[in-house]
């Protein structure tokens, strides 16, 4: 315990992800598996009060193209106090990525746009470095697009060519575990981890503490600045598994 107890913490990332207004959880990524949770603001404000430091915050409808929650998403930012948000979901031209870089996220997920459009991709990395992140969404070695309903590549092919354009950081999400309560992907973590030395957030099936766990074992992993720094937290949190304040007490904070 007293190794465990000076491990680095992991950064806790809860998700509200939004669809048609509301906060929603999805199975395995699929549209019309949506269960409803409510005001997205409620749920990011519920987060920031049990001692969130992030939220994961998704436009569903603008990720599977058709429509957007914008206006909901500069709400939760702006009412939301003292917490940092990662902003994802149909971000793929210069006027999507301005609009949500001006609603106050701290960071900006590029998913689709990253597997369809390299050139503007790498040219974003370069412009705006820390504040880009990019979402690989995997099932096996296979890359998913368009809310998931494309095949977009294989992972380490698109990874060598985000790593060449100077990416800051990855949000690996395994599709398959996603919203199943099933456990993450820990395999699939530590290989990334000795295939990049950037820092990666984990997404997809934490369904216990005992998961929590097993990724804050991962934060070291690697060469020293390579490793798993973040998790984000969805389904398990909304269906009472664990509370925020007890995640955050088993991931270090």
């Amino acid at each position: 315990m007293n190794d465990f107890a000076s491990t680095p913490e992991l950064v806790l990332l809860p998700a509200v992800d939004v669809a048609d207004g509301k906060a929603v959880r999805l199975t395995q990524g699929e549209a019309g598996t949506e269960t409803s949770y409510g005001d997205p603001v409620d749920a990011a404000a519920d987060f920031a009060r049990q001692g969130a430091q992030w939220i994961h915050l998704v436009d569903l409808d603008a990720a599977f193209g058709r429509g957007s929650n914008a206006s909901v998403m500069r709400k939760v930012i702006k009412q939301v106090k003292g917490v940092q948000v990662e902003l994802s979901g149909g971000i793929r031209d210069d006027r999507s990525l301005e609009a949500a870089l001006e609603s106050g996220a701290s960071r900006i997920n590029l998913g689709t746009a990253a597997l369809e459009n390299p050139e503007w991709a790498a040219d974003v990395i370069n412009r705006y470095g820390e504040a880009i992140a990019v979402g690989l969404d995997v099932r096996g070695t296979t890359l998913a697009a368009r809310g998931w309903t494309r095949d977009g590549g294989d992972l380490w092919t698109v990874l060598q060519r985000l790593e060449d354009a100077g990416c800051s950081r990855y949000v690996v999400t395994d599709v398959t575990k996603d919203g199943t309560l099933r456990g993450p992907n820990i395999e699939l973590l530590r290989e990334m981890t000795q295939r990049t030395p950037k820092p990666i957030v984990a997404s997809g099936g934490v369904a216990s503490l005992d998961d929590i766990a097993a990724l804050r074992e991962l934060v070291p992993l690697g060469t020293p600045s390579s490793l798993v720094e973040g998790a984000i937290v969805g389904k398990a949190l909304y269906a009472g598994q664990f509370t925020l304040a007890e995640a955050l007490d088993v991931a270090g904070h």
